[in-house]
């Protein structure tokens, strides 16, 4: 055992040295705004507010409970200030926890426990997100460790293994909401095992006490808990519509079949249920999507019963839960899904170490290119490190760029920011850009890169259709391009003059004349506004018509619209029904110099799934 352990060790170092230093990537940046929060408050780090795609949060409301922000705080104590090094080989110790839970619970079930674990450190997924500081690898060693235990109580029948869960599985719960599928699968283990064995039941009731526990501390003096918030923000950002979900579990579909290497369930289980995966190419016909299916049909239709159909209500019920799709969603299920590869192909072992090695290579190769894309992004803020110290700079992109960027002082772009000429702003093609307007100022880009990894696996990317991160691009578990995956451009906001005394919407020269309230175009011809939009035009002459034509759709709940020229009242008008409107006035002393139209409505509302403040849409405005 000691020799497999020093093994297995061997392995996972192996696996992590050589992303020690890989950058801040993904939802890192968030967890890092918890741990810095906690320097101040550490009973509550997740009481931090922060700009998540483009609009003021709660991180009450973050779908993880504190674990997380906590490990990362202690870590932000010792250290000082974050450092890729040091934090990664902490972090480490999480992929060793994962891998020791699953060592356990591999010479419980099969006569090869080593290549086992082997195959479960070998998971794309783990060697990807073992380089993060997100959630996913200390909830998925907490939850190895937790139930690796309780198996050991179950077959040793001593209430102290079951103890020595206790804890583990108590801490998986503050890692992650999702640990509270551990309870029915423990449940039908102790059913099977020892059906009266009323402590056991009791300790497989750790994650969702724990859960509990930390809902009611943070709901003490009447305050919203935490799930609630949670609740809320989904229903904000349209995360729990049937769409999501049916997207959702489609890519988990494709992921499942390559938690391990698919040729291994397909030579394992190679059933005539598996031709069902045919059907799936009405959903997505690329070849690797079709493959993972075919595996997880395999996986799917076996019999669980010995690990308490834990693969079966894992999948059942992130189908039910989660919304992005993301292959680490899974990390939970890699180890009966390995336990049961390695089980049925126990006879063939070089089908297995091949296996292991195709998993390795995947797993490596997908690391490397990610590690590559996020390195763009820390090497483009270091080039420009000077000009970012010395203006104020807005950051308009990727988390990367966002959290080395704001190690400079740019601060994070708001939905809606009107940037001022002399600003610069930091912006990436990829990451959920928000809309922002310049202010009646013209954009200059002072320099530009693509981020080109050197190998052609991509996780997320322009022109990818990889669901490995979020399916909102495609299903693909990976894909194979040789494209960028994202352009990096540092611009800066110059004065302009306005030109135009009157802006249709779809005009080239419409942005130069926003200096706030209207969104990006839409068909070409209009922009949705939220409460007050602000034009700077150039009067052609002292006395003009000024005129504002607006579309009320049915869902809005604005019916009163005013115009200002230069804070003074032109006029205004109250419509009954949703509609096309002109609001204008005519004869109106505007003088001959420059100045502000204000468009304003009464009233904003929020579309599902859209997080931006809407009052009306704006197809043209000014002066005549």
């Amino acid at each position: 055992m000691l020799r497999d352990l020093l093994i297995l060790f061997a392995l996972v170092v192996a696996l992590r040295a050589p992303f020690l230093t890989q950058p801040v990537q993904g939802d890192d940046v968030y967890y890092l705004e918890g741990a810095q929060y906690a320097q101040t408050d550490p009973a509550h780090p997740h009481h931090a507010r922060y700009i998540f795609q483009g609009r003021m949060v709660d991180m009450r409301g973050h779908p993880h409970p504190p674990l997380n922000a906590w490990v990362l705080a202690g870590l932000l104590a010792l250290v000082g200030e974050v450092q890729e090094v040091p934090f990664h080989a902490a972090y480490t110790l999480f992929s060793l926890m994962a891998a020791l839970g699953m060592y356990l619970l591999a010479r419980r079930f099969t006569s090869r426990p080593l290549l086992a674990t082997a195959l479960f450190c070998a998971v794309p997924a783990f060697v990807v997100n073992g380089n993060s500081f997100e959630s996913d690898i200390p909830f998925l060693a907490f939850w190895m460790l937790g139930i690796a235990l309780f198996h050991e109580a179950l077959e040793r029948n001593r209430a102290r293994w079951l103890l020595l869960a206790a804890l583990p599985l108590a801490l998986a719960g503050m890692a992650a909401y999702q640990s509270a599928i551990a309870v029915p699968i423990l449940w039908l283990l102790v059913s099977r095992k020892r059906p009266v064995w009323w402590g056991a039941y009791a300790v497989a009731l750790a994650p969702v006490i724990a859960i509990c526990a930390y809902q009611v501390i943070e709901g003490a003096g009447g305050k919203a808990i935490p799930l609630q918030v949670t609740a809320g923000y989904f229903k904000e950002y349209g995360l729990q519509q049937i769409s999501a979900k049916v997207r959702s579990a489609e890519g988990l579909a494709g992921h499942l079949g390559w938690m391990v290497f698919p040729a291994l369930p397909i030579a394992a289980f190679h059933s005539r249920w598996m031709l069902a995966a045919l059907l799936w190419v009405f959903v997505e016909w690329n070849p690797l999507y079709l493959i993972g299916i075919a595996s997880a049909i395999g996986l799917l239709t076996q019999e669980t019963r010995r690990f308490g159909w834990w693969p079966h209500l894992f999948f059942a019920s992130a189908l039910a839960l989660f919304f992005a799709g993301s292959a680490r969603y899974l990390l939970p299920m890699a180890a009966p899904i390995v336990l049961l590869t390695v089980i049925e192909l126990d006879r063939r072992p070089r089908l297995l170490y091949a296996g292991l090695v195709a998993s390795l290579l995947l797993g490596l190769g997908l690391a490397t290119s990610n590690y590559q894309h996020w390195a763009g992004y820390r090497d483009f803020v270091a080039a420009h490190a000077a000009e970012i110290r010395a203006n104020r700079v807005w950051v308009n992109g990727a988390e990367g760029l966002r959290f080395y960027g704001g190690n400079l002082g740019a601060l994070p772009m708001a939905q809606g920011e009107a940037i001022r000429p002399g600003d610069m702003i930091l912006s990436s093609a990829v990451g959920y850009p928000v809309p922002f307007t310049i202010g009646g100022g013209q954009l200059v880009t002072v320099a530009n890169a693509a981020v080109q990894p050197s190998l052609p696996f991509r996780l997320i990317g322009l022109d990818s259709h990889s669901g490995y991160s979020t399916v909102a691009a495609g299903l693909l578990p990976f894909d194979l391009k040789t494209s960028p995956v994202d352009r990096i451009r540092l611009e800066r906001v110059i004065e302009s003059k306005p030109t135009l005394s009157y802006v249709p919407m779809g005009a080239p020269e419409a942005a130069r004349h926003i200096l706030s309230g209207a969104y990006q175009l839409e068909d070409g011809k209009y922009r949705w506004m939220g409460k007050q939009a602000r034009l700077i035009l150039q009067p052609g002459k002292e006395t003009n018509d000024v005129s504002a034509t607006v579309y009320i759709p049915d869902a809005a709940k604005a019916r009163r619209v005013r115009l200002d020229w230069n804070g003074a009242l032109v006029t205004e008008k109250t419509f009954d029904k949703p509609g096309l409107y002109t609001v204008a006035a005519s004869g109106f002393k505007t003088g001959a110099a420059q100045g502000i139209l204000t468009i304003e409505c009464d009233a904003t509302f929020q579309a599902p799934g859209d997080t931006r403040e809407l009052g009306l849409i704006l197809q043209e405005a000014g002066l005549r």
